[in-house]
């Protein structure tokens, strides 16, 4: 540690001390998973894998049969097998699988239990977490307000809080004119999300979008944060399991080559961070993919009750099939399909592939930037 860095302090959550306050983002599809969120718990930091389409990633690891339950299972299970804290990352947003992964990774004993991509109301209510934190991602102070008054009806509160701002990856929590307005910056969002984490008993907030550096961390940290949550920097890794073609777009990405895809955009309906030469992207922009939905992670219910309706099963105009082009970035099925690559705001800054254990001495002030 040089001279004029200090020490971040240690982030505790449902009385587990973390000692690097730094969460690394679950980036689903297939980014994160075991490799890398084990990694960074031997760091000292939060390990995240991602509950998307995981059933089909580790079948196709492991050359068994998987369904959503066992895969969370599996995966929280493996990332914790060296010691750390870990846990995963799941999205409301993928309704048709939302409790079995969260019973999947309960069961596991997972440290945290992430969820945003929508508002987790009944989070509490599927399974009693015991020992893990549960962890709601909002946009706004109303989103925690809302989610802390339906929680109260179970008896729980928040463990913590992910506060993220627009700049960062993948889905946002913005409507698509809302992204790049003064008062939705984190730096504004922060405030009155503390004030209302304060009024619930203090409940511990995780920045999270656009974050990049060690003295990123410093400045939220000092205005009241208690931890940051990075994804993008996590996915130039070595041990991330982005494919090699994903990383390289990620290096290679310059400012002008990161877009809000709206029109065409995801079935959920979120404005969505990508690189714009994603070739699914490409061929959605252009009109030329087919409207297909094979997999059907982000289905919502028809009027029987039955998951079976997706905006991009039936036409490609304004949506991308957000399953396939994910998938196929984390090299599942990517012969044939096209992949699509998401990433934060700040992947332009990233020239080189770094291992976990140098991106983390950079973060914490113990190497100069790299």
């Amino acid at each position: 540690m040089s001279a004029n860095k200090i020490s971040l302090p240690p982030l505790v959550i449902k009385g587990k001390t973390i000692s690097v306050p730094i969460i690394q983002g679950g980036m689903g599809v297939g980014v994160s998973l075991y490799p890398l969120a084990r990694a960074v718990a031997l760091e000292g930091g939060v390990g995240i894998v991602s509950s998307a389409c995981l059933d089909r990633l580790v079948e196709k690891r492991t050359g068994k049969k998987f369904n959503s339950y066992e895969a969370a299972y599996e995966e929280v299970s493996l990332s914790k097998t060296e010691g750390g804290i870990a846990g995963i990352n799941i999205m409301f947003a993928l309704q048709r699988d939302y409790e079995a992964s969260v019973r999947g990774a309960l069961d596991a004993g997972a440290d945290m239990i992430i969820s945003g991509a929508g508002l987790p109301m009944g989070l509490p209510g599927i399974q009693p977490p015991k020992d893990t934190a549960l962890i709601p991602i909002v946009s706004s102070a109303r989103a925690l307000d809302l989610i802390c008054k339906k929680w109260e009806r179970f008896g729980y509160r928040p463990d913590a809080v992910v506060l993220e701002g627009p700049l960062a990856g993948g889905h946002l929590g913005f409507k698509i004119d809302q992204v790049d307005l003064e008062e939705n910056k984190l730096e504004n969002l922060f405030p009155p999300v503390k004030e209302m984490a304060m009024k619930y008993g203090d409940i511990p907030i995780i920045v999270a979008g656009g974050i990049y550096t060690y003295e990123d961390i410093v400045r939220y940290i000092n205005m009241g944060a208690q931890g940051v949550q990075m994804g993008t920097r996590f996915l130039a890794t070595e041990e991330s399991s982005a494919t090699d073609a994903y990383k390289n777009a990620v290096v290679g990405a310059k400012d002008e080559d990161i877009v809000v895809g709206h029109r065409p955009g995801s079935p959920c309906g979120l404005p969505f961070r990508v690189i714009k030469q994603s070739p699914m992207y490409v061929s959605a922009q252009q009109r030329l993919r087919k409207p297909k939905c094979d997999k059907g992670y982000v289905l919502l219910k028809d009027a029987d009750g039955k998951y079976t309706k997706c905006p991009a099963k039936v036409s490609n105009e304004e949506f991308f099939c957000i399953c396939n082009g994910l998938l196929s970035s984390a090299g599942y099925n990517s012969d044939q399909e096209e992949p699509l690559y998401t990433v934060g705001t700040n992947a332009s800054r990233i020239d080189k592939i770094l291992s976990v254990k140098t991106l983390m001495d950079e973060l914490t002030g113990k190497n100069v930037a790299i």
